[in-house]
């Protein structure tokens, strides 16, 4: 494992786990391979939740993810992954109500198939108090078409926020105790959410560690929708390293106040 801690009041205490693990997956037109997720998904220990967030999808994916066993909230319109996420939480958190301890949140794509079940090792840690998020770094990794050029800008950032040098900063299979994920909100927009999750929960003292994890979700190609999403991940997580830039944060609040 490699993991990061910075001083402060977040960072969680050791002990026994009395919470259960709710599996949040954030879909969008994954009809094809989400009902391999969610029934990989519920093969996790302690997992007795799994909660698909349909974002707007044009194909079945909420009506598979429902007949393979999950929970299903939909989107009538998409409204990028930073929203899922919140959703599905939100979600989780009714279904607490009345729980003596709130269940553990763990993010996966939905494309992850039937690797899915491979997730357990990001929720030991967590769950035995050694954790407040873990991060997943594929231990077998895909040819991408792209030239890690996003990635470079969210380790970077990263880095230069809190000091900590993350291997697979983008990685979205994570999992955070209710508090560390409560301590992050409002999560960041669109594709910018798993930066500013890392740089936000660290500063705020949260314990911090990636997960070496079999885990493989398709690659993206190299064809213009690729392209396209590539460019919207790089505007995305910009945006996010700009609000948590010190002197681009500072820039900003005084444009905000002229504009009052």
């Amino acid at each position: 494992m490699h993991g990061a801690e910075m001083p402060g009041a977040g960072a969680g205490t050791g002990g026994a786990d009395l919470h259960g693990v709710a599996v949040i997956v954030p879909a969008k037109d994954e009809a094809d391979r989400i009902a391999a997720t969610v029934k990989a998904a519920q093969e996790l220990p302690g997992a007795d939740l799994v909660m698909v967030v349909d974002d707007g999808s044009s194909d079945g994916t909420g009506r598979v993810a429902a007949q393979a066993g999950a929970r299903v909230v939909r989107h009538s319109r998409n409204r990028g992954k930073g929203a899922a996420m919140e959703t599905g939480a939100e979600a989780v958190r009714l279904l607490d109500e009345g729980r003596d301890q709130p269940r553990h949140l763990l993010f996966l794509d939905a494309d992850l198939a039937e690797t899915a079940r491979e997730a357990a090792p990001l929720v030991a840690p967590v769950r035995a108090g050694e954790a407040d998020m873990t991060i997943a770094a594929f231990s077998s990794t895909v040819k991408l078409g792209g030239h890690g050029f996003v990635v470079r800008l969210s380790r970077d950032g990263i880095r230069r926020a809190t000091g900590w040098e993350a291997t697979q900063p983008l990685n979205g299979q994570r999992c955070l105790t209710r508090a560390a994920f409560d301590a992050a909100l409002p999560l960041a927009a669109g594709f910018g959410v798993e930066t500013a999750l890392t740089i936000d929960l660290l500063r705020k003292g949260f314990r911090v560690t990636e997960v070496e994890v079999p885990l493989a979700h398709r690659a993206t190609g190299t064809d213009w929708h690729a392209q396209v999403h590539r460019g919207r991940q790089f505007r995305d997580v910009a945006r996010a390293l700009a609000v948590r830039e010190p002197v681009v944060a500072e820039r900003l609040a005084r444009l905000r106040g002229r504009r009052k």
